[in-house]
């Protein structure tokens, strides 16, 4: 392995050195491990980040070891000969301004890896237009002294969570990576960093009142000996906390890792580590998305204009992230002709006023200013703006359609339009770019380029392999534009089966052109899986609008057949086609000829039900290891939506539509199931799914859309909570303020033979006078009950009562027997050990 290499990402080509350099030496991992994880993570790293200046600890030679602590640098401004496209912000000190990082893409990420920052800290603001603003969120870091442990810090922790809920804030949990919890809220912007200190350590002071034993809000060490520490002091306009998702400098590769509320109730957290923290992305997705939302790119549209006044599209909402590539130009007589140019990024439309219009040679050069970034809705607006409102006259559609994108940096974009065949380019591509010339004032150039495409050829810059699959590259990109034309064309017309009419023609002038560029390798799709809420039944308004499904508890995946290649890909990008050969091998005969885009979820099944534990055998295997695993235990893939079929995005559609789809182009077999809804009132597919040991529901609007990478109450996760009848067999001590009373419940459940089987601990869904009665009505006995599976540390430190039978909600029973996500309901004096169930 070479000392120096050059990597590319995200289009940066950056200088990586001494790859193989171990940085934790307890575990062994490299500085390539710590790369790979940061860009594995890039995603929800930056979105936590995002518009914050970063400040990083740096260990260029290591953590060190248990014995001698690696050499660390606190970095705050920009280091020297630092990449110049990284940008940053400017905070103003004492001794002048000074420039610091921000984290705007994977790139900048890279290079953080390759200079030694392991640990990424940021404050709780973000910078606007070069200012401060208010906090957006607020943060307690629950800190253990000495003679405290994690779990004292979860007691801590769902104590704070009481108090921030009856204030109206929904916390979020995060194991720090280094010794304590931190706890964050979302705020609204409405308060200054000193007033959410003020809240914070106002907060602090009443849970010291109220639990002195455990809780301390002063950092002297001396008050913090067996103690939980709340430091609110991180709220400060000038402090900073790890972000989360960073690395910590520990000795072992931990993270600032979120968790849920249910892990923080039931107990026995851990710190985690970078692997176990991307293989909980893979499978949870960003447990805290909501913490740091995409900021709102239309609030400034919104604000310059009042939907009762302009017949302009004003959406109450904030725009979300698509997948789209349209574009259009409309002509506005406002006071002075001009032209408005808008490219779809994002789910909105990004926006420039051209004085005189798209240049129409090489030799022009016009000058396009920036404007606020506008909604979808307005690409097809057409109108009079009244007078007196912001920009009035009126604006006329000049050309529209779809458009390929070669480059979009802050500073220049690149790409080809397909218009209408009766629009302002008169039909033709159009190869431009827009290059910007001052930041300040929004200004840009916008360029007819020397290279245009042919009637036959692809833009000279366009990724692909050989003159001939440019060529049909853009064919297939004009087809596309066909395809969005006729759709409109139908819409216009007020006919459902005009749209679907264009759409095919579309479709049909694609797959010609793909059957031409059949040699030419297949990218790897970029559609990301749809994401549900979690929900209940209570959130179904009408059943007749919902299509319900099996909610399989297993890894999703996006399926693409292109030719003979099928890929698997997992929710953050991560191809999973080596683990799973045996469903790489079937799927080409379940999806036929057919080219598609498909999405669903990997499972094992065990007599119906899937095994979510049985697969987590398959986690990293590729080769023959993955080949041996696939003849012992095969994997199903139940395939529940198509995204795209031979070149036809299919997102747009209604679910019932693309559901049919799906129908038409696959065919079953032992390894590909298609998840069919299910039939009958939702009351009773409940009950039924209960009974079969199933997860849950998930309930989809039959009306509604896939929206890619997106979290969407159009599609809403009804999970079980079983209860269950159990048998109280012992309790253990708690820590901290339970010390002396019950920290948590022995449970187990009828086994073989008379005998009783270890059902795990219950140590949630108590109120202070239920632990102290527990302890004063179970009844002790002198020695251990005999218990198949019980934990040695259990056997040590419990107190055994006599059997008694209570009863528990939980979320599901693993195979080992245990409960999971217990929660207490009480004690059931009516029942006797033998009126419980042995199965």
């Amino acid at each position: 392995m070479p000392a120096a290499e050059r990597i590319t990402v995200g289009g940066r080509s950056l200088r990586f050195t001494n790859g193989d350099k171990v940085l934790y030496p307890s575990t062994g991992t490299t500085k390539r491990d710590v790369l790979e994880y940061v860009l594995r993570a890039s995603d929800a790293l930056i979105a936590h980040s995002a518009g914050r200046p970063v400040t990083r600890k740096r260990w260029p030679d290591g953590v060190g070891t248990a014995r001698k602590s690696g050499q660390v640098f606190f970095q705050k401004t920009l280091e020297r000969g630092a990449p110049d496209w990284i940008e940053t912000v400017e905070q103003r000190h004492s001794t002048g301004p000074k420039h610091y990082p921000l984290l705007t893409e994977p790139a900048t990420l890279a290079w953080m890896a390759q200079m030694g920052a392991l640990e990424l800290h940021v404050p709780q603001w973000r910078g606007v237009d070069g200012e401060r603003s208010n906090p957006d969120r607020l943060v307690l870091d629950l800190d253990p002294g000495d003679g405290a442990d994690l779990d004292d810090c979860a007691q801590v922790a769902l104590w704070v969570r009481e108090l921030l809920v009856d204030i109206g804030l929904d916390p979020v949990p995060l194991t720090s990576g280094s010794k304590g919890i931190h706890l964050y809220a979302r705020l609204d912007g409405t308060v200054t960093s000193e007033q959410a200190s003020a809240v914070a350590h106002q907060l602090a002071r009443s849970l010291e009142q109220l639990h002195p034993d455990l809780v301390v809000s002063d950092m002297k060490k001396a008050l913090r000996q067996g103690k939980v520490l709340i430091d609110w002091s991180q709220n400060s306009a000038s402090k900073t906390t790890v972000a989360p998702y960073s690395l910590r400098g520990r000795l072992r590769p931990t993270v600032a890792a979120p968790r849920t509320w249910e892990e923080v109730e039931a107990g026995g957290l851990e710190q985690l580590e970078m692997d176990a923290v991307l293989e909980r992305l893979e499978r949870d997705g960003d447990l805290i998305a909501a913490l740091d939302p995409p900021p709102d790119r239309l609030a400034k549209y919104r604000g310059m204009r009042s939907a009762d006044r302009t017949p302009e599209p004003v959406p109450a909402e904030p725009a979300v992230a698509g997948e789209g590539q349209s574009w259009v130009v409309q002509k506005h007589q406002a006071r002075r002709l001009h032209y408005d140019f808008r490219l779809e990024q994002e789910g909105v439309l990004v926006s420039w006023a051209v004085p005189k219009g798209l240049p129409t040679s090489t030799t022009q050069n016009r000058l396009a200013v920036q404007t606020e970034d506008h909604p979808l809705e307005y690409g097809s607006f057409e109108g009079v703006i009244p007078k007196g409102e912001y920009g009035a006259g009126k604006v006329e559609i000049w050309d529209a359609g779809d458009f390929e994108l070669e480059k979009w940096r802050d500073d220049e974009v690149i790409a080809v339009l397909h218009g209408q065949p009766g629009g302002g380019l008169g039909g033709e591509p159009y190869r431009f770019a827009l290059i910007q010339t001052d930041a300040d004032k929004r200004q840009w150039l916008v360029k007819k380029t020397k290279e245009q495409p042919g009637e036959d050829a692809a833009p000279a810059k366009a990724a692909g392999a050989g003159a001939g699959a440019k060529q049909a590259s853009a064919k297939e990109a004009g087809a596309k534009a066909g395809a969005k034309a006729g759709a409109k064309a139908g819409a216009k017309a007020g006919t459902k089966a005009g749209t679907r009419a264009g759409a095919r023609t579309g479709a049909k002038a694609r797959s010609s052109a793909k059957e031409r560029t059949r040699g030419a390798k297949p990218r790897p799709t970029d559609l990301r899986p749809m994401l549900a809420t979690q929900g209940d039944a209570s959130d179904i308004d009408d059943e007749r609008e919902w299509s319900f499904e099996v909610k399989w508890d297993g890894w999703r995946a996006i399926v693409q057949r292109d030719g003979d290649t099928v890929r698997l890909v997992s929710r953050n990008g991560r191809d999973l086609s080596g683990a799973f050969p045996e469903l790489v091998e079937a799927l080409p005969a379940a999806i036929g000829a057919t080219d598609a885009v498909l999405d669903g979820e990997i499972v094992m099944l065990e007599r119906g039900v899937a095994s979510f534990e049985a697969l987590q055998d398959r986690a990293g295997l590729t080769g023959r290891a993955a080949a041996r695993a696939a003849k012992q235990t095969p994997a199903t893939i139940m395939l529940f939506d198509a995204l795209e079929v031979d070149g036809e995005r299919l997102t747009g559609e209604r679910l019932d539509e693309r559901q049919s789809r799906l129908d038409e182009i696959v065919h079953e077999s032992p390894r590909v199931k298609v998840s069919k809804p299910l039939r009958g009132a939702l009351a009773r597919i409940l009950e039924v799914t209960a009974e079969r040991g199933l997860e849950g529901v998930i309930a989809k609007r039959d009306d509604g859309t896939y929206r890619p990478g997106v979290r969407t109450r159009d599609w809403l996760k009804l999970k079980h909570q079983l209860q269950r009848e159990v048998v109280v067999v012992g309790w253990l001590e708690g820590n901290g303020s339970l010390s002396g009373t019950v920290g948590s419940l022995v449970l187990a459940l009828p086994g073989e033979g008379g005998r009783m089987r270890y059902a795990g601990r219950v140590g949630t869904g108590f109120s202070g006078a239920d632990r102290d009665r527990l302890r004063d009505e179970l009844r002790p006995r002198r020695t251990a009950p005999t218990i198949d599976d019980l934990p040695a540390d259990v056997a040590r430190k419990a107190h055994w009562v006599r059997a008694a039978v209570g009863e528990v909600e939980h979320t599901e029973q693993t195979s080992s027997g245990a409960l999971r996500h217990p929660v207490w309901r009480g004690l059931r004096p009516d029942k006797s050990l033998a009126d419980l169930n042995p199965e």
